[in-house]
């Protein structure tokens, strides 16, 4: 019987949930499994993984082929390197310890990335804030100077036609006065 790691949808329409399953290759997409082993969510920002990482090395170990996208998913969790570093120590290129070392410096460099690229995406994102804030702050002034013309401008003219209505009623008011 031909094995396959594949996932098996699940979720509503419109958001998809998988687990990751071990099934018979002749076995629909979301039919029969032999054991369930994970699962993928790709609707969060990092997808999310929850695998059972022994399970999946020994299901790749005794020749289980997986679909593209599982593929991804297993070499993203270390599953193809652990796999990788075992077949030197059956081998005879390295010791168990060293394959455990070299696992764990994979994977603390792994972590180091994760924790880099969160923090670049945080600063893009104040960044970003910040820049639109300084935008807005510009056109707020220029909107603020232009009102302030505006103001003044009516100051002006409201000053002017008190001046001139000031020295029109005067003369008009002693012109009936005189006669």
């Amino acid at each position: 019987m031909a094995t396959k790691i594949r996932l098996q949808r699940g979720g509503r329409k419109g958001y998809a949930f998988y687990s990751i399953v071990i099934a018979d290759v002749r076995a629909p997409r979301d039919g029969k499994f032999t054991e369930k082993i994970g699962t993928y969510n790709p609707n969060t920002n990092p997808a999310t993984v929850d695998l059972n990482f022994d399970k999946a090395l020994y299901w790749l170990e005794v020749g289980a082929q997986p679909t593209d996208t599982v593929r991804n998913i297993l070499k993203r969790e270390g599953v193809y390197l652990m796999k990788h570093l075992r077949g030197g120590v059956k081998k005879g290129a390295f010791d168990e310890a060293s394959c455990q070392s070299k696992f764990d410096a994979w994977k603390q460099d792994k972590v180091k990335g994760l924790q880099s690229l969160a923090a670049n995406e945080a600063q893009a994102k104040k960044d970003a804030i910040a820049k639109e804030l300084e935008a807005e702050k510009k056109i707020n002034a220029e909107i603020a100077k232009k009102v302030a013309e505006k103001k003044a401008t009516a100051l002006a003219e409201q000053a002017e036609a008190e001046t001139t209505d000031a020295d029109i009623p005067a003369t008009e008011e002693q012109a009936p006065a005189e006669a």
